[in-house]
């Protein structure tokens, strides 16, 4: 696979730093079900890294101390690490809200048969990934059957009470562009999204877009196809500084599965640790009663995704 943050490093992107934290967000491991093309952590089912109890124990400890308000679980498919259900099981008994990372599918794997109940009884919002609404583009994205597999997990979602009017559990879906261009407007697309999967009888509550980051997986293919220099172009070009005072990482930490500590999960996919605590790879434990408020946030060229156009989050678009 091509390096891409030695062509990212170089950068004029604008100097950003950290208000309040509300978010930590915790990559339990590599391990998936799947393996996508667009995927900025390279996931998949042969991938061993997995985060153990202890760095489970300390991201609770962490999550007490710093009085963040959300616990953000991504993996691979987080599901499948051993300590899953004890960090949502922990973080809910402190009150912290918790969103788990699912790409569907997982829900019906051997040994997951439970997952979906587990969810609901701990009140934990769904971000679902679903690329497409049509069901040949999702398989020639992810593979024969995940389509139909995906919606078979949003169907057991919905049953258990997700995306329904009670509006206590909620189900958002996640989109990815198949190619190398910037999502189209989020609100359209949802509606779209609502409208053709109401055909197949599923509703969620809301749909975010995600800009394809020029890293690992994906940058790498860009390199491949002779695309990189044109898709970091069109970044740029479509780059809208209103965007900077909404990015994810002025009030979120990325936390790995050895519990070193990053700006964001992106960051943390090209090695580009936090500058904190005069540590050259900070370490979860080093930033026990450290205020992070306005300490600088580590850029290169690949930050250009989270401002281009309608801009880019966990969370979806920014405008």
């Amino acid at each position: 696979m091509h390096a891409t943050l030695p062509l990212l490093r170089d950068t004029d992107f604008p100097t950003i730093k950290r208000t309040d934290l509300k978010t930590v967000q915790v990559n339990v491991g590599y391990r998936c079900n799947q393996s996508c093309l667009h995927c900025h952590v390279n996931a998949g089912p042969k991938r061993k890294e997995a985060m153990n109890r202890e760095t489970a124990e300390l991201v609770l400890a962490y999550l007490w101390q710093s009085g963040a308000e959300t616990l953000d679980i991504t993996g691979g498919a987080p599901e499948l690490n051993e300590n899953f259900r004890y960090l949502v099981t922990e973080a809910r008994r402190l009150g912290v809200h918790v969103m788990d990372r699912c790409n569907l599918t997982i829900l019906n794997e051997p040994g997951q048969e439970d997952t979906a109940e587990f969810l609901a009884e701990h009140q934990v919002e769904v971000i679902a990934s679903l690329p497409c609404y049509l069901e040949e583009n999702v398989n020639n994205q992810r593979g024969k059957g995940v389509f139909a597999s995906s919606l078979d997990g949003i169907k057991k979602l919905n049953a258990l009470g997700y995306a329904q009017e009670t509006g206590r559990l909620l189900l958002n879906l996640v989109y990815n562009p198949v190619g190398a261009h910037l999502p189209p407007s989020q609100e359209q697309l949802e509606a779209d999204y609502k409208r053709e999967l109401a055909k197949y009888s599923v509703t969620f509550n809301h749909l975010f877009t995600l800009t394809n980051m020029p890293i690992a997986r994906f940058g790498s293919t860009l390199i491949s196809n002779n695309q990189f220099d044109e898709y970091m172009m069109m970044l740029k070009q479509a780059h809208q500084h209103s965007n900077i005072e909404h990015v994810m990482c002025r009030t979120l930490i990325s936390i790995d599965w050895l519990g070193f500590v990053y700006d964001c999960d992106f960051n943390q996919m090209l090695g580009l640790p936090m500058a904190v605590s005069n540590k050259s790879k900070p370490h979860l434990r080093d930033l026990m009663k450290i205020n992070l408020s306005e300490q600088s946030i580590a850029v290169a060229d690949h930050c250009y995704g989270c401002t281009a156009g309608q801009g880019s989050s966990c969370g979806g678009a920014l405008k």
